[in-house]
């Protein structure tokens, strides 16, 4: 695994949140009835598949630091990151989707660490009511996706890292099942229902406007809708397989406008970072250590996001000392190997 930090991709452009898009925030407004004058804020800025896990977690937190409120908003990672980068707007906890992300939008002019905490897989999501729900099966979900009057969903690429990934699970499946122009056809077939991020997508499939949806499996999950597992060769599961999944490119849009840039597929890890302009560092510091502890550990793997051994960090030294025991520097591991 390495930090690739010359893709570096933004888009300046950005845009209002919709009305759905709204209905995402998660405020957690969780106080224990301590007064207002006493009370801290803790603002986290989060992935969309993070919701679950990261408000059980700050439940849990507020349980224990009565008198401080966790404010939590859902976005698409790359949208979330842009409102740091772009907008100027503060947080003190960043957590992203996707390590490059962080690495690539905030570091380093507005972070100085990033901690690799938690991975996922994709799949194919749908309900019961789904057109061809009782025909789909691992071996033949492609043609069910492809098939007359289904309507697919993904997320939007250039907003969230479910939406890149969408497109590399394309290409690989076509080189896994050797189906000349099936990554084309999938993803022309999804760009009718297009969101900011994969959790906006729930609504439509529950709804019937659309019946199979592109979504970390975690988030199928989370949510109990029925899943079809891919391939570990397709999910950007397991990072033994990055020689695979390397040869899956997305083009995004790039810093400015009319520039591009690419990425390269590779597994799944999610990351999480206090920005620099951060108002509640030592509130921020000590939901971290929960969140790496054994009790937030246990939460992520309850909720299909699992990490094994030590957090890897890229800005180790830079690493507040609090958090530091929960952590191994990912240059030295890499080295080690």
């Amino acid at each position: 695994m390495s930090f690739r930090k010359d893709n570096t991709i933004r888009n300046r452009s950005i845009s209002k949140l919709n009305a759905a898009a709204c209905a995402a925030i998660a405020l957690l407004s969780l106080s224990a009835g301590c007064n207002k004058g006493d009370s801290e804020v803790l603002t986290i800025f989060h992935a969309g598949s993070l919701s679950v896990p990261l408000r059980e977690i700050s439940e849990l937190f507020v349980k224990e630091h009565p008198h401080i409120t966790v404010q939590a908003e859902a976005a698409g990672s790359r949208d979330s990151a842009r409102k740091i980068s772009d907008l100027g707007r503060s947080c003190d906890i960043m957590a992203s989707a996707d390590y490059n992300v962080v690495a690539q939008l905030l570091m380093p002019g507005h972070a100085d660490f990033n901690i690799l905490f938690a991975s996922n897989e994709m799949a194919i999501g749908y309900v019961g009511k789904s057109r061809m729900a009782a025909e789909i099966s691992p071996s033949n979900w492609y043609d069910i996706l492809l098939a007359d009057d289904v309507a697919v969903g993904r997320a939007d690429p250039n907003r969230d890292p479910c939406g890149y990934r969408s497109l590399m699970v394309c290409q690989l499946a076509e080189k896994h099942y050797g189906v000349p122009g099936l990554s084309k056809q999938l993803s022309t077939r999804s760009e009718k229902y297009i969101r900011p991020k994969e959790t906006d997508l729930l609504a439509l499939l529950e709804s019937g406007e659309i019946d199979y949806i592109f979504i970390y499996r975690s988030v199928a999950q989370q949510h109990r809708l029925k899943t079809i597992l891919l391939p570990d060769e397709i999910n950007l599961k397991r990072s033994d397989l990055a020689h695979i999944y390397n040869t899956a490119t997305v083009t995004l849009t790039g810093a400015e406008p009319g520039a591009f840039a690419t990425l390269k597929g590779e597994a799944m890890v999610y990351s999480v970072t206090i920005p620099r302009n951060a108002s509640n560092r030592d509130a921020a510091e000590k939901w971290i250590q929960l969140l790496l502890s054994p009790r937030g550990r246990a939460i992520m793997q309850k909720n299909g996001q699992p990490w094994s051994g030590l957090a890897l960090v890229d800005g180790f030294d830079h690493l507040p000392e609090s958090i530091m025991p929960f952590c191994a520097d990912i240059q030295r591991a890499e080295t080690s190997r």
